[in-house]
């Protein structure tokens, strides 16, 4: 099984925030996921990240692969704290 870790977006239109999860790749982009590790709230200013590290760490070291944005928004995450 391909697991991948991305962005799930939620919020009303126009007024998007994202949740950081686990997921199969071959499921829908909001559709079911394997867990939930954080999430980033782009339309605050500044923009709002909050991640669980030690779950992405430990996901990314049994193979999950990231999507572009999340590794992104990880770095990011990374150099702020």
């Amino acid at each position: 099984m391909a697991v991948k870790v991305r962005l799930r977006r939620m919020g009303a239109h126009k007024k998007p925030f994202y949740r950081v999860v686990v997921a199969d790749a071959r499921s829908p982009r909001d559709g079911k996921c394997i867990e939930e590790i954080g999430y980033y709230n782009p339309m605050s200013q500044p923009e709002e990240i909050k991640l669980d590290i030690e779950k992405y760490d430990a996901w990314i070291k049994n193979g999950a692969q990231p999507t572009s944005r999340v590794r992104t928004i990880v770095s990011n995450y990374r150099t702020k704290n």
